[in-house]
């Protein structure tokens, strides 16, 4: 079963996960040959406080 995690910074919408969750599940169907009922994918939102980039909290650029 694979297994794909996607982090990002807190803000999008269930619609745009929805989508990226199809267009990941047809990949990984098409690339590792198998049904996309054994697809799971994880999403993580990540607050914008807790990411740094540069020295820098994200709330903080």
């Amino acid at each position: 079963m694979p297994i794909v995690t996607v982090r990002a910074l807190e803000g999008r919408t269930v619609e745009q996960k929805r989508k990226l969750a199809k267009d990941i599940t047809d990949a990984v169907v098409k690339n590792f040959d198998v049904e996309a009922d054994r697809v799971l994918i994880n999403f993580f939102d990540m607050p914008k406080q807790n990411i740094a980039k540069a020295g820098k909290l994200n709330i903080d650029q």
